[in-house]
Formats: structure tokens, C-alpha cells, sequence
């Protein structure tokens, strides 16, 4: 929690940053960036902060857990030159990136949910596919796959006649897989023993956890979003 501070004190910088756990040099590095509006200068030429940055502050730190550094930064930048409405439609994406991150959790699920036990999911279209292929089906790049093979999670086999990678029903899953993990924000090392796990069970226990894991921090970045709202309103409201 930052100071409690009535209209039209004057904060110095260190103030300021003890409100929040921050260093002076990080208020300094915050104005100059755009986050705050630009500070009073004393005779003397030393900054002075009032209630109306330490509420900006406050909107600022609660949008990076929701939104993530760059975007809050986008959305106080806009709102301090008075483009409110870029500010809305930044906070709109990132409420559309949150959905869409919630729609691939459950595609993951589902995807899951159609393993049976010893048996690889289904597949739309061919069974076998090249890698050009799988990598537009998937919307990504060639180049995506073949760091994939080498981290282990897919292990497409060669034609013999053309040497080309080829990619049956099972790696056309894994790929799935790890397409819709890494979308999670899971890590290539963390996903390979997932999938190595499902492989050799032949069932999708050992993903229980992670997605679990998955729909906890969904709900932590959606609290997030609506804490950083109120707070964008309380300095919306405090710049009027």
C-alpha cells in the first residue's frame, strides 16, 4: 500500500518509492518512460511528487499482474497524453488474449479427454502429414517443429525414399500437445517429460497437475485484470 496522502502534498521521490517497495532511480526510470505524469520541480530543480503519482503508481503496479509490463506501460502512457479510449482498447486485447488463452485450456482438455489408453487421439485429415504441413495446421513455423524434435516432443520418422520428416497420428498429437502447452506458457523442458509421461502410460494422468496449475494462474490473472481496473479508475477519476 502506498502513502496516505491528501490532494496537493508534495512527495519526494524517495516517498514515493517507499510506498511501494521501489527504488527512487525506479520512480526516476517510471516518469521518464511515461508511466507517471511528469513531476513538480522545487527552486532548486528536485522533483516533487502529490497524491495524483502516487495513485498513478499505484494503477501502474497493479496492472503489470494482470497485463504484463509492456502493456501496462502502453495503457499508462496513453492514458497520461490523454488517449483514454487507446488505453481501453489496450486493456480489451488483453482481456481477448486472456479469453483466448482460456479457450486453448480447454481445447487441451479436450484434446486430452480423446486419449485412450495405448491408442493416439484422432486427427483431422490425413494421418500422415509432412512437416510444411502440420506446421500451417498448427500456425507455425517449420523451423518451430524441428527444435520440437530435437527437445523430444515429437519423433517423426524419415521417408526412406526422400528423407523427409514424416509425422503419423501419434506425432500429430504430440504436436497438439505441445503447441496448445507452450500457448500455456509451459517451458520446452517442461513439456517433454509430459508428454514422454503420456506416451508411457498411455493415459494423460501425469497433466492433471499442470492444468490444474494452468486454470490457478487464469483465475489469478483475471483478479489481477479486475484489481489493476479499479485502480485505473481511482487515477482516472483523480486526473478529472
Amino acid at each position: 500500500m502506498g502513502p496516505n496522502l491528501q490532494s496537493g502534498e508534495q512527495l519526494r521521490p524517495i516517498d514515493l518509492a517507499r510506498g511501494h517497495g521501489l527504488s527512487t532511480q525506479a520512480v526516476r526510470n517510471y516518469e521518464e518512460a511515461g508511466i507517471l505524469p511528469a513531476a513538480g520541480r522545487t527552486a532548486h530543480g528536485y522533483r516533487t511528487y502529490t497524491s495524483l503519482h502516487a495513485r498513478a503508481l499505484r494503477a501502474f503496479l497493479a496492472l503489470v499482474s494482470g497485463h504484463g509490463h509492456q502493456t501496462a506501460t502502453s495503457i499508462m502512457r496513453s492514458v497520461n497524453r490523454g488517449a483514454v479510449d487507446e488505453a481501453f482498447r489496450l486493456i480489451d486485447e488483453s482481456h481477448v488474449q486472456l479469453l483466448d488463452d482460456r479457450r486453448t485450456l480447454q481445447a487441451v482438455e479436450s484434446a486430452l479427454r480423446g486419449l485412450a489408453p495405448g491408442k493416439p487421439t484422432a486427427a483431422s485429415g490425413p494421418a500422415d502429414r509432412f512437416i510444411g504441413p502440420l506446421a500451417r495446421e498448427l500456425g507455425i513455423r517449420p523451423a518451430t517443429l524441428r527444435k520440437w524434435e530435437r527437445a523430444g516432443l515429437v519423433r517423426p520418422r524419415r521417408d526412406p525414399s526422400t528423407g523427409y520428416r514424416v509425422y503419423d497420428e501419434a506425432d500429430v498429437r504430440d504436436a497438439r500437445l505441445a503447441h496448445q502447452l507452450r500457448r500455456g506458457g509451459y517451458l520446452l523442458e517442461q513439456i517433454a517429460p509430459l508428454i514422454a509421461q503420456v506416451r508411457a502410460a498411455g493415459g494423460v494422468d501425469p497433466l492433471e497437475a499442470a492444468l490444474r496449475d494452468w486454470h490457478g494462474r487464469l483465475s489469478a490473472r483475471g483478479r489481477a485484470m479486475l484489481t489493476g481496473a479499479a485502480e485505473l479508475e481511482a487515477y482516472l477519476c483523480e486526473r478529472a
